[in-house]
């Protein structure tokens, strides 16, 4: 079994073999397939349209459109939805180059987590490509803050993940959980566990064009006083789920990142913006991004 992961001097990895995942689209209710496929040092991770004449999206920052319920990355009005799961299994093996191919408009929910995508990596295999990944480390703190919702990161040698949630449900409330990326299980600890939804939201979702292919089967259900759809994998599984899509949402700085990030109540909008002042922040601290064109993948 893969070992999530990055070291500090960590290598460029690819996969060692063409996997392909099949399933329903959490919004769009489309389904499609998903074929990871290796890719050569310093390409970054890309998505690839196989419907659309093989049309090229770079998981960057600077390629992210919708953020409301998922974290979207497009390019020439095309786009891929739902994204962050799969991103997050990708850079929790450790994976910096890998082209993902794909015959639709989003990511296939699958069962709602990143485990099939761990899976998925595990049975691909992993190689290094013979270069380094220039880890990302900041001087000076930074901070989002948007109505009662923050995510601040202080210098740090490795990525710690923290996060704070408050739902007034009796199923949630207050959870807190806290992920050392360098040493804890991410397969383990926060892969499983299931994105979440409320039957109250539903027809407004549906109405909006959103959530068309969610089912039980594929996340988390709660209406007004529980879970209808358990049992739960973890007992803070929501606040579990909620670091893996940060995680997901960090991948698209373009390459590893070192600091103790603390989220509270925070979404995928303030997770983008937290990623973009990431990113000038490092520019200006002059940060060594390499060679790459600010159009390219950032790693180098």
């Amino acid at each position: 079994m893969l070992k999530a992961g990055v070291d500090m001097n960590a290598q460029r990895k690819t996969l060692k073999s063409n996997v392909s995942i099949s399933g329903i689209g959490l919004h769009s209710g489309i389904y499609t397939t998903v074929e990871l496929r290796p890719a050569p040092a310093r390409s970054g991770i890309t998505f690839v349209r196989a419907d659309l004449n093989g049309l090229r999206i770079p998981a960057l920052q600077a390629s992210t459109t919708a953020l409301d319920y998922a974290t979207t990355v497009g390019k020439d009005d095309v786009s891929v939805g739902t994204v962050e799961h799969l991103l997050s299994a990708i850079m929790a093996c450790g994976v910096t180059d890998v082209d993902v191919h794909i015959d639709g408009p989003e990511v296939p929910i699958v069962d709602g987590s990143a485990l099939p995508f761990m899976h998925l990596i595990d049975a691909a295999g992993v190689r290094d490509l013979g270069a380094e990944v220039p880890l990302l480390r900041l001087r000076e703190p930074i901070e989002v803050v948007d109505d009662g919702k923050s995510i601040r990161m202080t210098p740090s040698n490795r990525l710690v993940l923290k996060y704070k949630i408050d739902f007034n449900h009796p199923s949630i409330g207050k959870q807190s959980y806290q992920f050392d990326y360098h040493h804890d299980n991410f397969l383990r600890k926060i892969a499983p566990a299931r994105t979440f939804g409320f039957v109250r939201d539903v027809e407004k979702l549906r109405a909006a064009g959103l959530a068309r292919g969610g089912t039980v089967e594929n996340c988390i259900v709660l209406d007004d006083n529980a879970v209808i759809n358990g049992p739960l994998r973890f007992r803070d599984e929501f606040v579990r789920h909620k670091i893996l899509d940060l995680l997901g949402d960090l991948a698209l700085i373009g390459r590893p990142i070192a600091g103790e990030i603390t989220a509270h109540r925070a979404g995928h909008a303030l997770h983008s913006r937290f990623v973009a002042k990431v990113i000038e922040a490092a520019a200006r601290a002059e940060e060594d991004f390499g060679e790459a064109a600010p159009s390219e993948p950032l790693f180098a």
